[in-house]
């Protein structure tokens, strides 16, 4: 049987203690990532859109290398957004510079009206490499 593994980023643990939850859970081969955003350092969100989808990105990249994956790993992504028709060429911009090459993990995108201050998260689901093909419930 498999256990649950808390995974969080070396810079960021006291962001999740505050709020008690997990940057990310490895649970068997699969990696499930929290929802990430676009803040800078003091946790305030970035207020140039385009880079606070970078931000974020760039805050699920640390993450995902804290359980030693990459974004090829990813097969399965969630975003939410507060005015997807507005913002959608500046998320489709960041998101080819990160997805360059098939495959393309499945996407599913939700207009949300709250995002506590932010205008973008990114949650995924990742495969944890050098792991069997079947899933350790």
């Amino acid at each position: 049987m498999s256990t649950s593994q808390a995974i969080f980023p070396a810079d960021r643990h006291a962001l999740y203690e505050e709020h008690g939850y997990s940057a990310a859970i490895r649970s068997g081969s699969l990696l499930f990532v929290s929802g990430q955003v676009g803040s800078r350092n003091d946790g305030m969100p970035e207020p140039d859109f385009e880079t606070q989808v970078e931000r974020a990105f760039a805050n699920l990249i640390a993450v995902l290398a804290a359980a030693e994956c990459e974004l090829a790993d990813i097969v399965d992504v969630t975003t939410f957004h507060t005015d997807p028709e507005r913002q959608f060429d500046a998320i489709m911009k960041v998101r080819r510079r990160h997805f360059r090459d098939p495959p393309y993990p499945n996407w599913t995108a939700v207009g949300v009206n709250w995002l506590a201050g932010f205008d973008f998260e990114i949650k995924v689901v990742a495969r944890i490499p050098a792991t069997p093909d079947y899933l350790e419930f």
